[in-house]
């Protein structure tokens, strides 16, 4: 055997002893949990603490405290649903930013059966109202930043509120600060309390984004917060002894479940921040002694965009984990901030797909080993981009894609508490995203919505959301794979990309909104572009904009730009379109004019 394959051999093995490391530990936390089971969410974190009472469990803006006085606060709140003769079944709404006492306000709810409805602490107008409304709350906790929003929809709301305030009582609300204090800090009691909950009861509503609509609120029950909060204390490996920094909002998963339940649940300290802090991030991260954090994608670019700075390598981190870290960054990521080890995993809030990249493969969501096949419940089929459909062979089922084609990810739903599918509260919403007669006759999937592909050695690789990818010229075109093209040319920040109608042309022409610095040369763009992407690829269509507009986590919104297409007389920041031999020239309301009147041949 040549030393070549002596190497490729010793590597392979040592990729399999990772990977199965990696899902051995993650198996063994969530072994157990199943719908009918009286163990619910609010179990697991008395047990921690029960374990690790004394030690520190949370700071925050200088404050700090044990697992002890943490678990405290969350029975305080227990015992103050009780006062608002709250029962089991009923919703609180939670609108606030990231503080010390978010998770124990959910989590002390849990313990008496009350359901808590995460809601974006950015949401005003009629957003906010509709959310609202889903959860059917009808009590509202807030504090000085968020009431201001939530007064201005009270009037619109379907159900009365009682409004709580966290900062003393403003302009006559509730001061929950001061009734807390009034209450006990005893654990409720179990057995009186909780006796006939099941762990497929619901605890929590999280809400979709809504980068393309309203946001959807999701059901997740005590089972789906296990399988997030003890899956991710298994897969990261987290000790005691990890402090990790989480700048992501706690009303979405995979800051407010993922981190802190990798946290948490082992006895580590979460470092929690208000919201993120590009300028504060490295000085944070260093003299809080952090030794992970977690990330959505779009952060991890924010700092390999920024200027080198001081102590951006001199820090103890061992993992960064999170979902969404493009190919492009990855790299960049580990090699200048030398960060040992990333743990890029995929999943969504309602979904029952999940997987993890425990081998460190740059550009990888994930891995299934063909020998394991058979214990994950989702498969990639082939879909139809213009229909936004699966295809569908003669015999009615759908296809399943081969090695290195794009297809939908799905998963099949059954009554295992890991491959349920809880829906949303709107059940029209729910039944759209799932799938029937998929391999067998009356079997059920949900859709993902969206798109993959694997290659011959189990690795999955995200490419598109459905809606985004779009046809040009009879050809599938990728907005993540352009985007991730463009974001490679010197002097681009940020690159989203969409597509958008053309009169007189079939299909959506390609358009990219750029935030570039001082060093970005228009011209230049014209030929990388045209030497890294197909014709049919390449943006028509271009736009200027100083920031993007994004969520809470940190996802670009793109119905407004898709909305606002090319139009001049619509965007008042710089436009260019790409003129048949002539390269990108401004777009003018001249050029819009001819584009429109098919003056030139696209």
């Amino acid at each position: 055997m040549q030393k070549w394959q002596v190497m490729g051999l010793v590597q392979n093995i040592l990729r399999e002893l990772r990977f199965g490391q990696g899902l051995v530990r993650t198996w063994s936390r969530i072994t157990g949990i199943g719908p009918d089971s009286p163990n619910l969410i609010c179990d697991d974190f008395e047990r921690a603490v029960n374990r690790y009472r004394n030690r520190q469990a949370m700071t925050f803006e200088g404050q700090a405290l044990t697992y002890g006085e943490l678990d405290d606060l969350a029975n305080r709140f227990a015992h103050w649903a009780q006062a608002q003769h709250l029962v089991r079944g009923d919703c609180v709404a939670l609108f606030m930013p990231n503080r010390m006492e978010y998770l124990a306000i959910w989590m002390g709810l849990a313990k008496v059966g009350v359901v808590t409805a995460l809601i974006n602490n950015n949401l005003t107008g009629p957003a906010l109202a509709h959310c609202l409304n889903l959860s059917g709350a009808r009590h509202v906790i807030a504090d000085s930043e968020t009431i201001v929003a939530y007064l201005e929809v009270e009037d619109s709301l379907t159900k009365k509120t009682i409004q709580w305030q966290m900062e003393g009582s403003a302009r006559g609300h509730t001061d929950l600060v001061r009734i807390l204090k009034t209450c006990s800090s005893l654990r409720p009691d179990r057995k009186a309390l909780r006796e006939g909950l099941k762990a497929k009861d619901l605890a929590l509503y999280i809400f979709t984004s809504g980068t393309t609509g309203m946001p959807k609120a999701a059901k997740i029950s005590h089972a789906r917060v296990q399988f997030y909060m003890r899956g991710f204390a298994g897969a990261t490996g987290a000790r005691a002894s990890d402090r990790v920094y989480v700048t992501l909002p706690l009303y979405h998963a995979t800051g407010g479940l993922c981190a802190t339940g990798a946290t948490l649940l082992n006895g580590g300290c979460v470092v929690l921040r208000r919201r993120f802090s590009l300028s504060q991030f490295w000085d944070e991260v260093r003299s809080e002694r952090c030794t992970m954090f977690v990330y959505i994608g779009e952060l991890c670019r924010y700092l390999v965009n920024q200027d080198p700075v001081p102590g951006e390598r001199g820090h103890n981190l061992r993992m960064a984990f999170g979902n969404g870290l493009r190919p492009d960054v990855w790299d960049k990521m580990t090699q200048r901030f030398a960060i040992p080890e990333i743990l890029e995993f995929y999943g969504s809030t309602e979904g029952n797909v999940s997987m993890f990249n425990f081998d460190g493969k740059a550009g990888a969501i994930g891995r299934v080993p063909a020998y394991l096949e058979s214990r994950f419940n989702f498969k990639l089929v082939q879909f139809d981009v213009e229909t936004e459909q699966p295809v569908r062979g003669p015999d009615g089922r759908c296809i399943p894609c081969r090695p290195g084609e794009v297809g939908e990810c799905i998963g099949e739903i059954s009554k295992d508490a890991r491959t349920e599918f809880s829906g949303y509260a709107d059940k029209a919403a729910s039944a759209q995203k799932i799938l029937t007669d998929v391999m067998a006759a009356g079997d059920r999937w949900f859709r993902t919505g969206d798109l993959m592909r694997v290659d011959h050695e189990g690795y999955f690789y995200f490419v598109d959301r459905i809606g985004e990818t779009f046809r040009w010229k009879g050809e599938n075109v990728s907005t993540t794979e352009v985007a991730q093209q463009i974001a490679g040319f010197s002097g681009v920040h940020e690159a989203i990309v969409y597509g958008v109608p053309v009169p007189g042309s079939d299909g959506r022409a390609g358009m990219t909104s750029l935030v570039v610095g001082e060093e970005f040369d228009l011209d230049g763009l014209t030929g990388y572009l045209e030497s890294r992407l197909p014709s049919f690829a390449q943006p028509l269509f271009i736009r200027l904009q100083p920031q993007m507009e994004i969520t809470g986590t940190f996802k670009y919104r793109k119905i407004d730009l898709v909305q606002q297409g090319f139009d001049p007389a619509v965007i008042d920041q710089p436009l260019f379109f790409k003129q048949p031999g002539a390269g990108y020239v401004p777009l003018t309301p001249d050029v819009f004019a001819k584009i429109g009147a098919g003056a030139f041949k696209l």
